[in-house]
């Protein structure tokens, strides 16, 4: 009998910075660091069958670290997706953004938009960032649009509000992973984890290795999933 795999897995990639400080480097090291895991992990993900895959890159939150931290982060970003784009091209990989992308610069939305197009012919599984995200700004959203599209209070409900979702042609997380030793959700994906497995572990981002997204599924496969029932 072949092992349940999760047809999307999203994980909360926190540790960076203290990776950084254990080193006594900046804390733009550790997210340096914790890019070349990011590229490690999904393609081992798809090898493995996982389709989805979400990231949790930058929260709404962030805003408020050191102001060169969150320039470092922008620039990374904007590196990251010019350099990787070819890959993900190459390895038949749909690049997806989420957030509320028109809060960043011109500059990093023309970036991101121009990735989004050259990976949409991807058929081989979807990345997934979360950039300037949080959960609650995302419901926050989806409601503005059901009050823009004119829908009746009595014609809202679940399936309304999903729709009207960052990414809602994606299903809903089947494996949460969280690194750094933490236990909360952290304001990341709110509506769509209700019912996700959750795997944590100690190890911080950039240390995160196959072996440990090996670990992370194969307990997911021991698992029995009710769904609430």
């Amino acid at each position: 009998m072949t092992a349940a795999v999760p047809r999307h897995l999203a994980i909360v990639m926190d540790g960076n910075r203290r990776w950084a400080k254990q080193r006594h480097l900046p804390a733009i090291a550790g997210h340096r660091a914790g890019v070349e895991t990011i590229r490690k992990t999904v393609r081992a993900a798809r090898e493995r069958g996982v389709e989805y895959l979400t990231l949790y890159s930058f929260s709404t939150e962030n805003w408020t670290r050191d102001p060169d931290e969150v320039t470092g982060l922008m620039t990374l970003l904007e590196e990251t997706i010019r350099r990787e784009t070819k890959s993900l091209v190459e390895d038949d990989v749909k690049l997806r953004v989420i957030g509320r992308l028109g809060e960043l610069s011109d500059r990093l939305q023309k970036a991101i938009a121009g990735a989004v197009q050259a990976t949409s012919g991807g058929t081989r599984g979807v990345m997934t960032l979360a950039f300037n995200y949080g959960g609650r700004a995302e419901i926050v959203d989806a409601v503005k649009r059901l009050v823009a599209d004119g829908v009746a209070p009595g014609e809202v409900d679940e399936g309304a509000i999903a729709k009207r979702l960052y990414a809602p042609d994606h299903p809903d997380p089947d494996l949460l992973i969280r690194t750094g030793g933490e236990l909360r959700v952290s304001n990341f994906l709110l509506w769509e984890v209700a019912y996700s497995e959750m795997w944590a572990t100690q190890v911080l981002w950039p240390d995160f290795s196959v072996g440990d997204l090996d670990a992370a599924l194969a307990s997911y496969a021991e698992r029995e999933r009710r769904f609430g029932r």
